[in-house]
């Protein structure tokens, strides 16, 4: 019979009892079901549940539990010394090393324990569902529930459907994932699963971006997270990861895609990987420099002293909330009719680089400046130059956007500045997971808001911009560099033109 996940006396089974283990151990236990600790290591499983009792306690003294409730978790918590004391279990889930061989082996042993309606979970965020599935003599009862660190606090968890799995195993976990305070999302097996596969977008592109020399590490974090809305920066976000980890990702999830180009992986990464710059755990030393456990500040260059230079503001592209901003700075400004031959030449495009602007408004490169309007002009502006601006109207741009106070980033010329381009890639990568039916968009959208506290997910983010806007940056991106890493999700392309939402399903 299928898995009843709200029966009072359902019982789980971890095994493997380090940080994932645990965290999973705590929330079955607080969801009132018996949970059994199984460890290969001496000592390994009471230390985990010594580990359980300590953050139970916790949270009764800061009143998020009642006490009572926090001592009958713990009493549902008990130790298996031999893996045949799970022969009772209707679930156990797995959280043993990520190595094929060894989770083949366990499952593999399970199948003479267990009952045959026990349903065999891995917490795998790597491998495929489907290879540990398939040496079992049922692999329609393995499924992937992939849970997130920390377990308490990350309240999202990816069910992932193998090959052969059964329709009601990942019915069952979904609810199991319910009833322990977790948001279930339902995925087909694939490389990455949802969160990691659209996680893709983020680092990657800033690597590009880095390695462009369009901005520094830096000015990009910046960007990103204070014009964007990302709570870190990429380069802030891998220094606290560790680049061996997320660079390991990166050419994992790469190579299982069959080098599919929009998840290349940098160079530059794996060079810094070769110098142990990996951030955090280095000690002092990854992107940023690191002193105390906190990094150390990189000063933002003042602004320019004003400069007394007429100002010319284009109305093309996303020109008109440009012409709004730029109207308070300096009331003198002028749009419509062309620049006179002194003016600062401000354009707004979206996708294209300030060169291309400048030449197809027939504006002169040496005065011409880009504003990325599209993120929003409120907490950061981001003004971008072609290579021949002179530095006098550079820095005449540079001390007219800070006039208000709102810090400016100047960075070299790019299609779709550092936004644009970050979430163009952040929309297609969300895009294309729903178009090859991995999961729905809704699923999508809460996997990434939850596992990655993105702020929105792909398919919103891309409704919120507009679809359209989002296909032209990319078609621009793709003109300019002739990089398939830019071509459009057919998902994308075919509801901007049919002016439908990302979120829509097919009919």
């Amino acid at each position: 019979m299928p898995l009843d996940a709200t029966r009072q006396d359902l019982s789980l089974a971890v095994i493997g009892t380090g940080v994932m283990g645990r965290g999973i151990a705590q929330i079955a236990a607080q969801a009132g079901i018996r949970v059994v600790l199984y460890d290969t290591r001496s000592g390994a499983a009471p230390a985990a549940r010594d580990y359980v009792a300590q953050m139970l306690s916790r949270l009764a003294e800061k009143g998020r539990l009642a006490p009572d409730a926090a001592k009958a978790a713990l009493d549902r918590i008990e130790i298996a010394n031999v893996l045949e004391r799970l022969d009772a279990c209707d679930v156990v889930v797995e959280a043993i090393v990520e190595d094929l061989a060894a989770k083949r082996e366990l499952f593999g042993h399970l199948e003479g324990i267990v009952s045959p309606e026990c349903v065999l979970a891995t917490n795998t965020s790597s491998l495929q569902v489907t290879a540990i599935a398939a040496e079992c003599r049922h692999p329609e009862r393995v499924a992937g529930f992939h849970f997130f660190n920390p377990v308490p606090l990350m309240k999202v968890v990816e069910v992932i459907d193998g090959v052969m799995t059964a329709p009601w195993v990942g019915e069952a976990l979904a609810a199991l994932a319910g009833r322990m305070g977790h948001t279930p999302v339902r995925a087909k097996d694939t490389p990455g699963f949802i969160v990691n596969h659209a996680g893709r977008a983020y680092g990657t592109e800033a690597f590009q971006i880095l390695r462009e020399g369009i901005a520094e590490f830096h000015q990009i974090d910046r960007v990103l997270r204070e014009a964007a809305g990302f709570r870190m920066g990429p380069f802030e976000l891998l220094d606290l990861t560790g680049l061996d980890v997320s660079h390991a990702v990166m050419e994992s999830i790469y190579n299982q895609y069959y080098q599919e180009p929009r998840y290349r992986p940098s160079p530059i990464a794996a060079l810094r990987v070769m110098a142990g710059l990996l951030g955090r755990k280095s000690g002092d030393r990854g992107f940023y420099r690191y002193s105390g456990g906190k990094a150390e500040p990189i000063p933002e260059p003042p602004p320019p002293p004003p400069a007394d230079v007429p100002v010319w503001v284009s109305g093309e592209g996303l020109g008109p909330a440009l012409v709004d901003l730029v109207a308070k700075l300096d009331p003198r400004a002028r749009s419509g009719a062309k620049p006179d031959e002194r003016a600062l030449c401000l354009v707004a495009p979206l996708g294209k680089d300030t060169t291309t602007a400048a030449l197809a408004e027939g504006l002169d490169p040496t005065r011409t400046v880009a504003v990325d309007c599209l993120p929003g002009l409120a907490k950061r502006r981001t003004l971008m130059t072609t290579p021949l601006t002179s530095p006098a109207m550079r820095d005449a741009a540079h001390a007219l956007f800070a006039k208000d106070g709102v810090p400016v980033t100047v960075i070299h010329d790019s299609p779709g500045f550092i936004a644009q381009r970050v979430i163009a890639q952040i929309v297609n990568i969300g895009c294309d997971i729903a178009q090859q039916r991995i999961a729905t968009p809704q699923d999508i959208d809460r996997a990434v808001t939850l596992g990655l506290g993105y702020p929105a997910g792909p398919l919103t983010w891309g409704d919120t911009v507009g679809p359209a806007r989002i296909l032209a940056i990319l078609g621009e991106l793709f003109d300019f560099y002739q990089d398939p890493r830019y071509r459009p999700s057919p998902w994308l392309k075919r509801r901007a033109r049919l002016g439908v939402s990302l979120l829509a399903p097919e009919q």
